[in-house]
């Protein structure tokens, strides 16, 4: 009898001592940024890399935003010819899809079948991390209203100019307006209406100064064959 009372006495101290324990709390996982959702992508991506549909399925954002910023990135490289002026040209049918009002980004089963390897993903990722990394830290939803279905149509317009311009195959004439773009996109995934006036703000700026370098050689040109 005592070694019985002596047993329920121990099992009692040592339930009562693991029930004054503190708990564990669960830690909770934050969510994935949406620059580190693109650089685990480019980690977990075959040589052979994804086509623009597929990534746009794996990183799970149907908005015009995503897709324009990851198009967006390898036109913000300085000096680079010939990839900006091909990627531009999705970029633009994105950018009239949002004039349109569509909800979703759709892209033609011409470009999105492009491959990007994973080289491609690879330098992509981090060259938004390098150059784009503190768009995620000062980030946050302000002035919301710039970000919404009404004022899409007037950013789509700014949007499609910049992409435009793009197109023009003269030095340092892809990255502005990409950063611009790219700028822009990310304030519309972050609903930063900041980001966005800041975005148009840089990008209408480099239209003005191309149209007026444009208006400029066209004229000096003139009186050059007109003498």
């Amino acid at each position: 009898m005592p070694q019985l009372l002596s047993s329920v006495n121990l099992r009692f101290a040592v339930g009562t001592k693991l029930a004054n324990q503190p708990r564990m709390t669960e830690t909770k996982t934050p969510p994935r940024t949406f620059l580190q959702s693109l650089e685990a992508m480019a980690d977990q991506a075959p040589e052979t890399g994804f086509s623009l549909h597929d990534i746009l399925d794996r990183l799970e954002e149907r908005a015009f935003g995503a897709m324009l910023f990851i198009l967006a990135l390898p036109c913000a490289i300085p000096f680079l010819y010939g990839v900006p002026q091909v990627v531009s040209l999705p970029m633009m049918a994105l950018t009239l899809q949002m004039l349109a009002g569509r909800e979703e980004p759709w892209l033609p089963e011409k470009f999105g079948k492009r491959m990007i390897n994973k080289a491609g993903l690879t330098r992509t990722s981090r060259f938004g991390r390098k150059w784009f990394g503190w768009l995620e830290v000062i980030s946050h939803p302000r002035l919301t209203f710039l970000t919404g279905k009404t004022m899409e149509r007037v950013v789509a317009l700014f949007l499609t100019a910049f992409c435009a311009s793009i197109l023009v195959p003269l030095p340092l004439t892809n990255s502005t307006p990409a950063i611009a773009v790219a700028i822009v996109s990310f304030g519309l995934m972050a609903r930063d209406g900041i980001l966005v006036l800041l975005g148009i703000i840089l990008g209408s700026v480099w239209i003005g100064i191309l149209l007026t370098g444009s208006t400029w050689i066209i004229s000096a040109l003139k009186d050059m064959i007109l003498g």
